[in-house]
This record gives C-alpha cells, sequence and structure tokens, in this order.
C-alpha cells in the first residue's frame, strides 16, 4: 500500500492497478519490458499479478488513496467473482482490461467478440456499485464498435488506448528482445495514435474518455484533453523520469489554464473542436 500511497502524495489523482485475474498469475519469462531505440518500450509481461483476493488484501484499509482496480478474465463470472473480492474496500471504479495484446483468451481476443464484451460489462454493472470503466485497443475489431457496445452495456467511462500489437529483434544474436517474442508497444511513439482514438471516441459518443498512450509531459497531457479526454493516465513514463513526472505535469498544466483563460479542466476538454 506505501507505494500507492506515494504515487498519490507526488500528485496522481488515482492510482490504477495493475490488471488482476481470478487467480495469481506468474506471466512470463524475461526479458519481458525493453525500451526501443525510437524512444517507446515493448513489453510482453504476461499480465503477472497476485490475483484479486491477495491484492483485495493489499489494499484493504485504505481510506485515502482513490483506487482503480484494473480486472482482466474470460468469462462474465469471472469479473463477478474479483469484484465481490473488493466489496468492503474503499474502490473508486473498476477498469476493465479488455485489450492486453499479447495473452491468450484474455484482452484482445475478448474486447474482439462484441457479444461477450456486452455480457462482461452488463455482469460487472450488477455486481458494484462504482463505476466501470472499459480500457479499448485496436484489435481485429474496429475498436469504435467496441465502445459502442461498452456504451449499450452501460459502461461508465472509456480508457483508450492499450499497447499495441509490436515485436523488436536483435540483429546481433538474430532473436526476438521479447521471451513472448509479439508484445506491446507503448511510450511517446503511440501517441499519435491513442491521441486520434481519443477524438474519434469523443467526437462519435457522449462518454467520458480516460487518454492513455505515450504521455510524458504536460503538453502530452495537454493534447489528449483538448482532443476530448477527460482525464489521462502515465505509464511507462514513470520509468524515465520517476514520480516527479507528476507534478511536472500538473505545474504544466495549471500555468497552460491560466496563460490561455481555462478556468477548469473541464473547459480544455475537446477545444480543439472550439478552435
Amino acid at each position: 500500500m506505501e507505494i500507492f500511497q506515494r504515487l498519490y502524495k507526488s500528485g496522481a489523482g488515482a492510482i490504477v492497478s495493475k490488471s488482476l485475474s481470478t487467480k495469481p498469475w506468474d506471466g512470463y519469462h524475461n526479458p519481458t519490458f525493453v525500451g526501443l531505440d525510437n524512444g517507446g518500450w515493448i513489453n510482453a509481461v504476461g499480465l503477472s499479478n497476485p490475483g484479486a483476493r491477495e491484492f483485495a488484501n493489499i489494499i484493504k484499509g485504505n481510506k485515502d488513496v482513490p483506487m482503480i482496480v484494473s480486472l482482466v478474465g474470460s468469462e462474465p463470472s469471472d469479473f463477478a467473482e474479483m469484484i465481490s473480492r473488493f466489496d468492503t474496500e474503499n474502490i473508486t471504479a473498476y477498469e476493465l482490461n479488455l485489450s492486453c495484446p499479447h495473452v491468450a483468451k484474455v484482452g484482445l481476443e475478448v474486447g474482439d467478440d462484441l457479444e461477450l464484451v456486452s455480457n462482461i460489462i452488463s455482469v460487472a454493472k450488477s455486481a458494484s456499485n462504482v463505476p466501470i470503466i472499459v480500457k479499448v485497443g485496436l484489435g481485429s475489431t474496429d475498436y469504435l464498435s467496441t465502445v459502442e457496445t461498452a456504451i449499450k452495456a452501460g459502461a461508465d467511462a472509456i480508457t483508450a488506448i492499450n499497447t499495441l500489437r509490436a515485436m523488436a529483434i536483435d540483429v546481433e544474436t538474430q532473436n526476438p528482445v521479447l521471451s513472448n517474442v509479439i508484445g506491446g508497444m507503448s511510450g511517446s511513439p503511440i501517441k499519435p495514435v491513442a491521441i486520434r482514438c481519443v477524438y474519434e471516441i469523443t467526437d462519435k459518443f457522449d462518454i467520458p474518455v480516460i487518454g492513455c498512450g505515450g504521455i510524458s509531459s504536460w503538453t502530452d497531457a495537454t493534447e489528449f484533453i483538448l482532443a476530448g479526454a477527460s482525464a489521462v493516465q502515465v505509464g511507462s513514463a514513470i520509468g524515465d523520469d520517476g514520480m516527479d513526472i507528476f507534478k511536472e505535469i500538473n505545474d504544466g498544466l495549471l500555468r497552460y489554464m491560466d496563460r490561455k483563460g481555462f478556468d477548469s479542466i473541464m473547459d480544455m476538454v475537446g477545444s480543439v473542436r472550439k478552435s
């Protein structure tokens, strides 16, 4: 719990957990997370996690830190079971990860099945009174169709996007750099794709969107908000800049708002359409 309190005190508005499954998963063997020459990262951690029951014990008694619990599974019953583990904890929202690009039978394989997406969200909504956020990615199904299905099933917000399926090769050893061969790319190189998705979702649907993908500065965060994001998530940049990244983003946004005459973040949301 200490790491979540440190992140919150560093300026994060809320903490999103790594994705949790019904039972503990070991994930893939190293190497699972490798920096790329283009400034991005490629990873195939394999959804390594201690399981929902153990994570509920880790955050037990939390009163101060806004926690968004990320969940991953194959069947609607998986999500209902995991949500029941957190009934007595102070959970701000659940984020359903329907877009992990490198683990079979979960993630994108679920997100590409629109009937399954609908059933999972309906079950999650029935099992919880807190907001349900759906994390979408770019799979074989049009992601806008996934968003539409999620909204019809009762999703309260969308997170866009997940990492993009990718591969890198070490030319000296002539081997893939990841033990799983295929992974997901994150970091600055995917930012323009993520911003495009946030813009398209908020242009077509009336639902709050959390922007995610390549945010490493206050200008990146500003781009996402101007495109239509109501909030942003920061992940890979913590590896480069540590927890100072939150202060840098918060301070930069405040200076920008003052300079441009915005009274609140919500006044900025989607402003690219007004220019």
